[in-house]
């Protein structure tokens, strides 16, 4: 059966059935949004089933795409090629996840509902297709995909300032795509199909990609004789995906996209499209450009660090909620970033956990900033006090979602950070990537954090009941804020009680990438 193509094409057709459905059938529309997304839960569960982990890549779908004979350049190559691994199928299941709360989360949504719930539709295919592509070409197209729903869901329905924010985050992240576009060809030309006999024949497949015999001797990105460029290249690449992440200082469109946007585009901003660019350098830029990831090993590492504390300071500086969370995703993205830069299988497991485990609390706290919100309109910190005299269910939600957030043991983000902390400091014995002063450096992340969050759980939630707010009625969480806050709670605190259950999947993954990985960069370092 295949579960990919059907997770790609169903909210593709269910747009196109809602694209003929006259607009004065306003409700219609979520209902068939939310339908999508539980046929997508439906298949993810019969992924899972089917799915064997340390069996590498699974559920695998080839079909020829594009086939084209170019004078002297030989033969152009591009296959619908998309499959499951233990990097992408724990990424596929948390996007139908946070598709699914996202859809619950925009059931209020009254402004042109209709154009609203197609673009949502259309935006879950693009990040499900990102995550499955096995093709440069492919990848591309879903990676592009995503750019244009999330600019129109920002610029019509998003906060005062949301044509700045969205313009803003459509040129960051155009001009990371024109780096990954520059590197992409220069791949093609390099890289010929071990399947092509009498003629050369160019691909796209990111498998082929990652073998040094496939690139073409004399090549532009020959891996024994072209360090130079293979620096460019690996730095470009970098930089696109380093956009998407985001990693410092390429960082500063995130707050105003996630202040402007609507809680349910903040929700899918953080929790899945930060991914695409942590996963992009984990299936591309390493595996493709190995010996000129050890060259800037402790650029990428410091990059990291620099995105932890920075991105700490800033939260803890924040009066805005919403600026606060989106503050700290750029520290715990940092996390990430150092885990992939140590290269051990700890690392790499540790990154990957934490792109899960981010991804359910991110939602989870901007759900929770969504709540009060709606409520009073204000996300001024400073403008509400005692909220837990008031609201104590949603205050318990809200300490649960802090306390993973800061990486408290017994929850999912604690998990992730370890793992992270294990590769780093083995690093510096193992393979000497990462100096030893960075994951040091890095544990301050971890006090900055615990400092922001319990200060805005002071501030906000106990002591007298005040807030500076208009609103008519304070009260808590309502059914639909239930459904969609007790889901997120619940998984950070199963991945954070049983995190076997993640690094099943995760672990065989992370061994055959180092042991490859590390394979493949013997053969040259510029």
């Amino acid at each position: 059966m295949p579960y990919i193509s059907f997770l790609i094409l169903i909210p593709i057709v269910i747009a196109l059935v809602a694209l003929f459905i006259p607009t004065r059938y306003k409700f219609i529309f979520s209902r068939l949004a939310l339908a999508a997304t539980i046929l997508q839960l439906v298949l993810c569960v019969g992924m899972i089933v089917h799915f064997q982990p340390g069996e590498g890549l699974q559920l695998v779908e080839r079909h020829s795409w594009i086939s084209l004979t170019l004078n002297n350049w030989g033969r152009l190559q591009a296959e619908y090629l998309v499959a499951l691994d233990g990097l992408s199928l724990p990424l596929v299941v948390l996007s139908v996840v946070i598709m699914l709360i996202a859809t619950i989360s925009s059931w209020h949504i009254a402004k042109s509902r209709k154009g609203y719930f197609i673009l949502l539709l259309i935006l879950n295919a693009a990040i499900i297709g990102s995550f499955c592509a096995l093709d440069f070409l492919l990848f591309y197209v879903f990676f592009e995909f995503m750019l244009l729903p999330m600019f129109f869901l920002i610029g019509m329905w998003g906060g005062p300032r949301r044509e700045y924010a969205s313009v803003k985050f459509f040129l960051y992240t155009l001009l990371g795509s024109i780096f990954i576009l520059i590197v992409m060809i220069g791949l093609y030309l390099s890289v010929q199909s071990p399947e092509s006999t009498d003629e050369v024949v160019h691909t796209f497949n990111v498998l082929h990609m990652q073998q040094a015999k496939n690139f073409i001797a004399g090549s532009l990105l020959d891996f024994t004789g072209a360090g130079n460029w293979r620096l460019w290249a690996f730095a470009l690449l970098f930089i696109g995906f380093a956009i998407k992440v985001p990693v410092v200082p390429f960082h500063t469109w995130l707050p105003d996209a996630h202040v402007e946007a609507p809680t349910p585009i903040s929700v899918i901003l953080a929790a899945l499209l930060l991914k695409v660019g942590a996963y992009g350098i984990l299936r591309f830029v390493y595996p493709v450009f190995p010996d000129a990831a050890i060259y800037f090993s402790d650029w990428v590492a410091g990059m990291g660090v620099v995105s932890i504390i920075y991105g700490a300071l800033n939260a803890l500086a924040s009066k805005d909620l919403k600026r606060l969370i989106a503050y700290s995703s750029v520290s715990h993205m940092g996390f990430v970033l150092l885990g992939i830069a140590s290269a051990t299988t700890e690392g790499i497991a540790g990154a990957i956990y934490q792109m899960v485990s981010h991804g359910i609390i991110s939602a989870m706290l901007f759900l929770i900033a969504g709540v009060v919100y709606d409520r009073t309109h204000d996300r001024l910190i400073e403008n509400y006090s005692g909220l837990a005299l008031k609201m104590k269910y949603y205050t318990s939600f809200t300490v649960i979602a802090f306390f993973a957030s800061l990486g408290l043991p017994g929850f999912s983000g604690f998990i992730g950070e370890v793992l992270i902390f294990f590769g780093a400091f083995q690093s510096n014995a193992i393979n000497n990537l990462v100096p030893l002063w960075m994951p040091v450096v890095a544990t301050l992340g971890l006090l900055l954090g615990a400092g922001y969050y319990l200060w805005t759980l002071q501030r906000m939630f106990f002591g007298p009941f005040s807030i500076r707010a208009n609103f008519t009625e304070l009260t808590d969480l309502t059914a639909r804020e239930y459904l969609m806050l007790l889901p997120l709670a619940l998984l950070t605190l199963l991945f954070g009680i049983l995190p076997q259950l993640l690094l099943d999947f995760i672990n065989p993954f992370a061994a055959t990438f180092t042991s490859t990985w590390f394979l493949f960069s013997t053969n040259a370092t510029p």
